[in-house]
């Protein structure tokens, strides 16, 4: 047998409490995005207090101006994800049931669904303020990353979006029924822990990257600098990490076994790639353009 790692004994629910015949639970993944947006709110505050990180030393806003916008960010993060899953990963499914696009606690997040949300939010956001929108955009994109860093270890602790069948010593060895479901695997079936990769590239190298172009090295004296990196850098993060990571269910079939969402010649793209294409592409385009006027 090939050595793995056996799945940590994690329960999901952190606790749960009965009340007039009814559970309430706290599971890690609402922790972690609780946890996530307080990090991120923090992280901002302590950027825009210090004027020297800014151009001219005039930060974007005040301090009880991103406390208004933390509402938008919510919002945008919760409606666009949700509205991203539906529209990119289970479309039929939801038109033929569309009652069920309103129970999110059941699970069904697109990151790219709520970063188009959180867009949406800033541009609503900045025009009813009259605000610089690009410098906007990158002090929000800062605080993004102890959120991705915190869901996906919520992921992992979940059992949940977990990658391949993989015979790597660090293989881990999923608990569910759908995770041990693998063709071709004889015994236990070990997959890469995708979750943990995507924590790494997306959290926590890009986070600590970000945060050393803006307190180091002004990077929000450059505006676009900081949006730009962000984008690029997780759809590159994303973009590699699906060569590892099992898709959606719904995309694999008999004639498809990899889940490409798009394939011609034997060769393709998951949707998940497919989405971070153009995300690579508008960062670049925000590097460049920050770089060209500095």
């Amino acid at each position: 047998m090939n050595a793995m790692i056996d799945f940590p004994n994690i329960s999901p629910e952190i606790f749960s409490v009965s009340l007039f015949g009814m559970t309430f639970a706290l599971r890690w993944y609402a922790l972690a995005y609780i946890a996530g947006i307080l990090i991120g709110w923090r992280l901002v505050v302590r950027t825009v207090n210090h004027p020297e990180y800014w151009k001219d030393a005039a930060p974007v806003m005040t301090k009880e101006r991103v406390e208004d916008l933390l509402f938008w960010v919510i919002l945008g993060v919760i409606l666009g994800g949700r509205l991203g899953y539906v529209l990119f990963y289970q479309p039929a499914y939801y038109l033929e049931n569309p009652f069920q696009i309103l129970r999110i606690w059941e699970g069904g997040m697109s990151f790219h669904g709520g970063a188009i949300g959180v867009i949406v939010a800033l541009l609503v956001f900045t025009t009813r303020h009259g605000l610089n929108k690009i410098s906007t955009g990158d002090m929000v994109a800062l605080g993004l990353a102890p959120g991705l860093f915190l869901g996906r270890v919520a992921n992992f602790i979940n059992a949940e979006l977990w990658g391949r069948p993989t015979d790597l010593p660090w293989g881990v060895a999923f608990p569910t029924a759908a995770a041990q479901d693998c063709p071709d695997v004889l015994g236990i079936c070990a997959r890469h822990p995708s979750q943990l990769y995507e924590a790494l590239l997306e959290g926590l190298i890009l986070g600590t990257f970000l945060l050393y172009m803006a307190w180091r090295r002004g990077a929000f004296k450059c505006p676009g600098l900081i949006s730009g990196t962000f984008l690029a850098g997780y759809g590159i993060a994303r973009f590699m990490v699906e060569f590892v990571r099992q898709p959606d269910a719904q995309f694999i079939a008999p004639g498809n076994p990899l889940g490409l969402a798009w394939e011609i010649g034997g060769y393709g793209l998951t949707m998940g790639q497919i989405l971070c294409l153009p995300m690579i592409a508008v960062g670049a385009f925000f590097i460049l353009r920050a770089r060209r006027a500095a």
